[in-house]
């Protein structure tokens, strides 16, 4: 195997992980962002405020994304145990 293509799998595993994990942690982002611009606005200093929305939003978007998730993870384990074969060229 040639330095190159170890860096093209390497990029290809970066760029799956990101994509998978990308929508979860936006979505608990912008819930984080939403609860913090409240906090200051209401001046409310709970700690629990900001961390069960984000806990409940983390757990819905996993729930709903997350056979697109695996089915994804799955893909990439899939296509790069089908190119074993050819590492040895």
């Amino acid at each position: 195997m040639t330095p190159d293509r170890a860096l093209d799998y390497l990029n290809d595993m970066l760029w799956s992980a990101a994509l998978v994990a990308g929508p979860v942690m936006l979505a608990t982002l912008l819930v984080g962002l939403v609860v913090s611009v409240f906090q200051v606005a209401t001046q409310i200093q709970e700690i629990t405020l900001s961390y069960v929305p984000k806990i409940i939003v983390a757990g819905l978007m996993l729930i709903l994304l997350g056979p697109w998730m695996i089915a994804r993870a799955a893909a990439y384990a899939r296509d790069l145990y089908l190119t074993i074969p050819t590492l040895g060229q």
